[in-house]
């Protein structure tokens, strides 16, 4: 088994912003010449998120509106005395920061309509995201 680490750095434009990561995986899969195990996709940064779901522009502004509506901002929460992102770090909380998945043949064993993503909440910024691959 080998373990390899890449690093991704994107840069946001917006406060909220969701990019579609797939593809960045699919490139770190594909040059690691892994043919199968597990990849792990993790943001340190503790006001953003990785998920995965559906590449629908629909599904995605629901999904905004889903979260900003579950956890709106300027909702007099205590840690916004300090930097005003507090709903950033809830969101981030309720989501998660991370995602573990197969991968078969060096390509991401995801459903049909499935794509993984980063979910910026307190943008803009310049991140950096980590993809751990484990595999042989």
């Amino acid at each position: 088994m080998q373990i390899l680490t890449e690093i991704l750095e994107l840069e946001t434009s917006k406060r909220v912003q969701i990019i579609d990561i797939s593809r960045n995986i699919d490139a770190a899969l594909a040059e690691s010449g892994l043919r199968k195990g597990l990849v792990n996709i993790y943001s340190k940064h503790s006001t953003s998120a990785i998920f995965i779901n559906e590449n629908e522009s629909g599904l995605l502004e629901d999904y905004q509106n889903l979260i900003q509506t579950l956890i709106p901002t300027g909702n007099n929460y205590k840690h916004d005395r300090i930097d005003n992102n507090a709903d950033s770090h809830l969101r981030s909380f309720i989501i998660g920061n991370n995602e573990t998945i197969p991968f078969e043949n060096g390509s991401m064993d995801l459903g049909t309509w499935q794509s993984v993503f980063f979910l910026d909440m307190d943008g803009p910024r310049n991140r950096r995201i980590t993809i751990t691959i484990m595999g042989e």
